[in-house]
């Protein structure tokens, strides 16, 4: 399990003894982006009394898509076959994991803990929030054709296989957009993606990372990926053809 985190003392040892007291013997793999609050220093202790407990620690606060790349990398050196992400502030219940590990072990190349499939549900977060989340998802519904209902939901499960072939430094997204676009890739490079449905709870310790920049940059993806998956070589000839119907001299 790989869990992101800048500035989440008040949560990160209580997380991390619930997922070790899980029954999968779960591995957790925490990368610390230099929290000010002493979350690094908290991730080394719970690290020197437990080895299934690791830590990164990085120079500073470099987004939470390369915070993922940093974790992949690191579970696919030390042989991890299923590499899971969460977010440290309780959104995602622990509790959870051992249902997408299970609906891994059952075939899905990824599987999205989701809260917009039967028996999802989203407790304690403002209306705008749930707002913006929905409109994003329908957008790469829509604009994107990815069939998964949540793919911005942090709470995954990826089969070793999916880290291997996806070019990982050709993904453009450094924040929650890193999100949509493996959802998008996966889908593309054809692995079969599940989803779990899960309770996502917001916050109650510790301050939100999600701002309007994160925001601004979540819709751009969304444009970015639309774009770039447009067939620009027959847009261009329509246009040219049209430009060519109209120059041309009336017919008499």
């Amino acid at each position: 399990m790989i869990v992101p985190t800048y500035n989440e003392r008040e949560n990160l040892s209580r997380l991390v003894h619930r997922l070790r007291a899980l029954p999968e013997n779960i591995h957790v793999l925490i990368v610390d982006d230099n929290s000010p609050d002493g979350t690094g220093e908290i991730a080394d202790s719970l690290a020197a009394g437990d080895a299934g407990v690791h830590v990164l620690h990085r120079a500073g606060k470099l987004g939470l898509g390369t915070a993922y790349k940093t974790g992949f990398e690191y579970g696919l050196a030390h042989g991890y076959q299923f590499l899971c992400t969460m977010d440290a502030d309780f959104s995602h219940s622990p509790e959870s994991l051992p249902a997408l590990l299970d609906k891994a072990s059952q075939g899905y190349d990824l599987v999205i803990g989701s809260r917009y499939i039967p028996g999802g549900q989203i407790v304690g977060s403002t209306l705008s929030r749930q707002w913006i989340s929905y409109f994003a998802n329908w957008l790469a519904h829509v604009w994107l054709g990815v069939a998964a209902r949540d793919c911005t939901a942090g709470f995954r499960c990826y089969r070793r296989q999916v880290l291997e072939t996806i070019p990982l430094d050709a993904i453009f997204s450094s924040g929650y957009s890193f999100l949509v676009e493996m959802a998008f890739y996966c889908q593309q490079a054809g692995f079969r993606i599940g989803e779990v449905p899960i309770t996502f709870v917001n916050r109650t310790e510790g301050a939100s990372k999600i701002n309007k920049a994160e925001i601004y940059k979540a819709f751009y993806t969304l444009l970015r990926l639309r774009t770039s998956a447009l067939p620009w070589d027959q847009v261009i000839r329509f246009y040219q053809r049209r430009r060519e119907r109209k120059s041309a001299p009336p017919v008499i």
